[in-house]
């Protein structure tokens, strides 16, 4: 590949590769195969006359196909070129999540645009939705994923599903025709049957809950075994140390827990215990390899697709109370100031005195009395102290200027059946913040150390934001009498404009275009630092139960615990490729996550339709307005043509709808009364009129 971009003259056919790579006569088979091979992957592309070329020097893109709202897409490139833009109709048959090659047409104004000239990798094999059966034809609604096509079903392939169906199937040819064409492999139920909807989100996703055989026969006998003597040697035993976590309510996998000594000088030292989960997850393994493939647990609505078995995950290796636990422990020792002046990483083993919710963890700050509490009088000292380090700790963070979102996270409260009953805004509390500000300062600090050691790894790193977002993030801030930069912000910028509107009613609607205009994070085996956190060096390392990233960094300072430089000889192209792997299974995760939540937001609106709410524009379209409930983190339209007998003209630059005749000005951050008038649950759309 190397030769072929930066020493050949133009493409090359088999022979002539082979003669100036000299090649011996005895290999040309094998490396004829090797050529294919990396044709296949789109690595090498073969021109006219059977010659071979690297796909840049043709104008070609490979990469993964992202597409948008409106049909179009995104070819992400596999190697750091820009973006390709794809008009909806210059797809072919290519849907979201392919791996194509895409020829560059022409260079607009905002980057390159193209077309889609092969798929080399479908991303889909099955497809979820509602089976209807016509006049002897058959085909399926396809919901799961959101593909924008139908799949087309012959009649000896339609297995038992009935018109109405929620099914299952198995894509068996996508170039046969305008449809790609399927079989039923099974019926999931029917449409408003508790618990299908966001089975089909799963199955559409491929979030296989069940682990194969082997993985689970493999995580059993290891739970089985338990902790052996020699599981301790050379281990720091914390085991007499009040060691606490704190997570959710209904947390099953709980792989960080915290524990806290007062220094004599006034610092503290936070000892951060982290799920050892590398010394049962040995790499080359049957539970690595499906680890890797999952690359994140997926925390859907109402159940939890766990990226190791549940005998691991929820088990052996969370942190539960009262049993020993393995873990990396990291030590931060903290000043005054809330500097980390000390850093020591190692293995410990634990027994965890308490299992907290981060409620009663508040209650028992906020001076109540808990059963834990009660139990041991000490807890609430330790807490505060764990609270006054996280407080030093965010404080220096925010100086150096690191962004603090406080959007509104949405809670669905489910019934025994999976039906919604409620969506509640969950409330931040300083339990939270105290959590999530001792991670930061955790995996800053194991930054550094793998930085400082030259130990490879993966980096979680945020790049600066797209110079025309951030022009557009300063011309909203001006309609609302703030100032921020057009160009060169920094994130301190950004943090200023959101303490700008803290308290104000724009508030949320400022955080989420914020939010929108930064860049997205990813993995990255080099450091290029953290936008949003404002650090110059950020990982992940206080998951490893539900990260696969995580686990990468504790098998590395394992190693380098173990034997220095064994640490640096792992295989860089496979961490380039675990970085992309764990970077798009969280982006699928995401995806999953949320279109759980917003289909259970939409049946909870169903039931309110004709209701009447208080309610704010949170966004301004030529089509209409978005409209986000005050009562509610659900969001929802009233299209343009609902908003009176006139026509309305959309200001891009003042965020409005005017119209022409009335003069009547519709402006995001607008108070408003809406009405609940029509809910799609296939769109998962909500729409509303204003009451007038």
């Amino acid at each position: 590949m190397r030769y072929l971009h930066e020493e050949a003259s133009g493409p090359l056919k088999p022979k002539e590769l082979a003669r100036a790579l000299d090649v011996p006569h005895a290999d040309y088979a094998e490396f004829r195969r090797a050529l294919a091979r990396l044709e296949g992957r789109g690595k090498i592309y073969r021109v006219r006359g059977g010659r071979f070329a690297a796909p840049r020097d043709l104008g070609l893109v490979i990469g993964r196909l992202q597409t948008i709202e409106s049909g179009a897409g995104f070819v992400i490139p596999d190697e750091g070129d820009e973006d390709v833009f794809v008009r909806a109709r210059d797809l072919g048959t290519a849907v979201d999540g392919d791996r194509v090659t895409v020829r560059v047409d022409r260079r607009e104004r905002r980057g390159p645009r193209g077309s889609v000239i092969e798929v080399l990798e479908r991303a889909h094999r099955r497809a979820v939705g509602v089976f209807r059966r016509g006049r002897g034809v058959s085909w399926l609604e396809v919901s799961e994923p959101r593909l924008g096509v139908d799949v087309f079903i012959p009649a000896a392939a339609s297995g038992e599903a009935a018109d109405g169906d929620v099914a299952v199937v198995e894509i068996t040819d996508w170039d046969g025709g305008p449809s790609p064409v399927g079989a039923v492999e099974r019926v999931l139920g029917r449409p408003g049957d508790p618990g299908v909807e966001v089975l089909a989100i799963q199955v559409g996703y491929g979030l296989a809950e069940a682990h194969p055989p082997e993985v689970e026969s493999l995580a059993a006998e290891l739970n089985e075994r338990g902790i052996l003597p020699e599981d301790l040697e050379g281990r720091k035993d914390c085991r007499a140390q009040r060691v606490i976590t704190i997570d959710p309510v209904d947390a099953r996998d709980h792989d960080d827990a915290l524990a806290v000594e007062r220094l004599p000088d006034g610092g503290l030292r936070v000892g951060v215990h982290i799920a050892d989960v590398s010394h049962y997850v040995r790499e080359g393994s049957v539970i690595d390899a499906e680890a890797w493939e999952r690359g994140t647990s997926v925390y859907l609505v109402d159940r939890v697709i766990p990226m190791l078995p549940h005998a691991l995950s929820s088990d052996l290796c969370s942190l539960r109370p009262d049993v020993d636990r393995l873990t990396m422990v990291a030590h931060l020792e903290f000043d005054d100031s809330g500097g980390v002046v000390r850093t020591t990483l190692g293995r410990a083993v634990i027994r965890s005195a308490h299992k907290l919710s981060y409620e009663e963890a508040q209650r028992i700050l906020d001076g109540e009395s808990t059963p834990a509490a009660e139990k041991d009088p000490e807890l609430g000292a330790d807490l505060r102290a764990l609270l006054d380090a996280s407080k030093r700790f965010r404080a220096r963070r925010r100086e150096r200027g690191s962004l603090d979102f406080d959007l509104p996270e949405s809670h669905v409260v489910l019934d025994d059946e999976g039906a919604p009953v409620d969506v509640r805004r969950r409330e931040r509390l300083e339990a939270h913040m105290l959590v999530e500000d001792l991670m930061i300062a955790a995996n800053e600090a194991v930054a550094s150390w793998i930085i400082e050691q030259g130990v490879p790894a993966l980096f979680r790193i945020h790049e600066e934001p797209n110079p025309e977002k951030l022009e557009a993030l300063q011309l909203l801030a001006a309609e609302f009498d703030l100032s921020f930069p057009k160009r060169n912000a920094r994130p301190r910028d950004y943090q200023r404009l959101l303490d700008a509107v803290k308290g104000r009613v724009e508030e949320p609607l400022v955080s989420i275009q914020v939010l929108r205009s930064l860049a997205r994070a990813r993995y990255a085996t080099t450091n290029d630092g953290h936008f949003g956190l404002a650090s110059s060096a950020y990982l992940h390392f206080t998951s490893p139960i539900r990260r696969y990233p995580d686990l990468v960094v504790h098998r590395q300072l394992g190693r380098w615990l173990d034997e220095p430089a064994s640490a640096r000889d792992v295989s860089k192209d496979w961490l380039e490729a675990t970085a992309k792997q764990a970077s798009a299974r969280e982006e699928m995760a995401a995806k999953a996550e949320r279109d759980s939540i917003d289909l259970k937001k939409v049946e909870f609106m169903e039931r309110h339709l004709g209701d009447e709410f208080a309610a704010t524009i949170s966004g301004v379209t030529g089509f209409g307005l978005f409209i986000r409930l005050d009562a509610y983190d659900i969001e929802g339209l009233v299209h343009v043509s609902a908003l009176g007998d006139d026509y309305f003209v959309h200001d891009e630059l003042k965020h409005q709808l005017k119209g022409r005749r009335t003069k009547r000005a519709f402006r995001l951050g607008d108070p408003v009364e809406v009405q609940v008038v029509r809910v799609d649950r296939d769109e998962r759309r909500i729409d509303f009129d204003l009451v007038t």
